[in-house]
């Protein structure tokens, strides 16, 4: 490759280090089909270097008050709003979701920073006075110390910011490990928050591949490693981690349903589907990728899908268009090939992405949307995580087949259902084996006061991410009896205080 393509290095101890291991991966612009940057991939040494500076970080921050670690935190608020364009314009350029895209999930992220910001709230103890004569029990909740994220490619900002800023306002210090994919964002971030007071080694980004990976699930150090990606690599990193004796939340991955009643309102169901289907190019866990549809209303629920997917522009997400590429060639060949395998099992293609006029470049990542009916439940496109613009239709003769598909299903992210019936809406939400629902809502991501996380092989681990459940992964728990004696008192007795 030429000599002149920059060089995305790590970020250890407060500032850029420069990888020795030679080994680097490529970045491309999607949009535009071209490499234009290589990110270094980790070695041993540089794995231990990371983790080391973390651990020589923690016992200051975890010392730190609480007063001053709040501050940080709104400090890397005001920065992270104030300059969020500069951030939207590097996912754009390394992902490929269109410019509002990215500026939306930059604004998700944001909600879990305001979330950690009342930290001091969400990790106070408790405390019973006078629990025995004279004894008094109270809890405490304190960091676990260097902490692992192993974060994905389709939201480079805001999963890792899911993680991080929890992590650190509970005291902990992090070591991140991007997607090789699109890396820049999280030195981006990393070099904002030291910008925003945080001391060097708190937050480390490690860029690698499977090396670092492994490197940071076999770490003696590492207390806790937090990760989103496929199922596979989930229980992968999940079993690997609990070996080595380690916390873990893993999400994985998803086959979101969206079961559509014959009372729904058509109009709102089909832009719905529309815009889970295909906003990020499909490139979401909880993009919607199956439509259920209860007869008889999947022909004019397709019509009016198809309307609106013929309104859709394809193209540079710096443009003014709706959906950008697929983030790279390998992967959207993967999806594209999906197509022909629907046609193989007897679907119908209603609409065919592959051959599509784009606003861009040629070479660019192309993929449109993609409508498929009567796809059969025995389908790889019925069974797989495409993680792609492909909208399946299901056809189902009643709600209770409905149900019964999706509760038979591997994966329990998310799911939603469209009826203007409150009893079938709330009969759902109790039915459904899904740790995520919507009720008239497509993509139903919980906000940051509440967790994210599904059910079955969707998740593997001790918790959902962030939310309350982020502040309890990233400390642990101190239950202290404790018993100051009145001078006047003593003896010696054996057995349990009985009053």
């Amino acid at each position: 490759m030429p000599d002149e393509l920059a060089v995305v290095n790590h970020w250890i101890d407060g500032e850029e280090f420069v990888g020795s291991s030679g080994r680097t991966a490529p970045v491309y612009d999607p949009a535009r089909g071209i490499q234009t940057k290589n990110v270094v991939l980790a070695n041993a040494d540089e794995i231990d270097r990371a983790v080391a500076s973390a651990k020589a970080a923690f016992p200051g921050w975890r010392d730190t008050s609480m007063a001053r670690r709040q501050q940080i935190l709104f400090s890397f608020r005001e920065l992270l709003a104030s300059r969020k364009a500069e951030l939207a314009d590097i996912l754009t350029s390394e992902h490929g979701k269109v410019l509002s895209d990215a500026a939306g999930e930059i604004t998700r992220g944001l909600e879990v920073v305001e979330f950690a910001t009342g930290f001091p709230h969400l990790i106070k103890g408790d405390y019973s006075e006078n629990v025995s004569t004279g004894v008094d029990v109270y809890s405490t909740r304190q960091p676990l110390g260097v902490v692992g994220v192993i974060s994905p490619f389709n939201f480079p900002a805001m999963v890792p910011l899911w993680f991080f800023p929890i992590a650190i306002a509970a005291g902990n210090t992090v070591v991140l490990k991007p997607s090789e994919k699109d890396p820049s964002a999280a030195n981006w971030m990393a070099e904002l928050f030291t910008e925003a007071g945080l001391p060097d080694g708190v937050l480390n980004v490690l860029h690698g591949d499977k090396q670092a990976v492994d490197g940071l699930l076999e770490h003696p150090d590492v207390k806790s490693i937090s990760f989103v990606g496929s199922t596979p690599i989930a229980k992968y990193i999940y079993e690997t981690a609990a070996r080595n004796g380690k916390r873990v939340q893993a999400l994985g991955g998803a086959k979101n349903h969206m079961l559509v009643l014959p009372d729904a309102d058509l109009d709102l169901t089909a832009d719905a589907a529309v815009n889970a289907g295909f906003g990020s190019a499909g490139e979401r866990c909880m993009a919607i990728s199956v439509v259920v549809a209860v007869e008889p209303v999947a022909d004019a629920l397709i019509e009016k899908i198809t309307q609106r997917m013929a309104g859709l522009t394809v193209g540079d997400g710096r443009r003014n268009c709706d959906m950008g590429p697929l983030v790279t060639e390998v992967h959207r060949d993967k999806v594209s090939s999906y197509i022909e395998v629907a046609i193989e099992d007897g679907a119908t293609v209603v609409v065919d992405g592959r051959d599509i006029e784009v606003d861009g470049e040629a070479d660019g990542f192309w993929l449109g949307p993609t409508l498929i009916d009567a796809v059969p439940t025995t389908s790889k496109v019925y069974l797989d995580e495409i993680f792609g613009p492909v909208l399946s239709i299901v056809r189902v003769k009643s709600y209770e087949e409905g149900v019964a598909l999706i509760n038979n299903g591997a994966y329990g992210n998310g799911t939603a259902i469209f009826t203007n019936d409150g009893g079938a809406a709330r009969r759902f939400q109790n039915e459904v084996e899904v740790g995520m629902i919507g009720i008239n809502v497509p993509i139903p991501v919980p906000v940051a006061y509440y967790s994210f996380g599904g059910f079955k092989d969707s998740i593997f681990g001790d918790t959902k991410a962030y939310g309350p459940d982020g502040f309890h992964f990233f400390t642990r728990q101190k239950a202290i009896t404790s018993r100051w004696l009145d001078p006047s008192h003593g003896g010696i007795n054996l057995g349990f205080p009985q009053n």
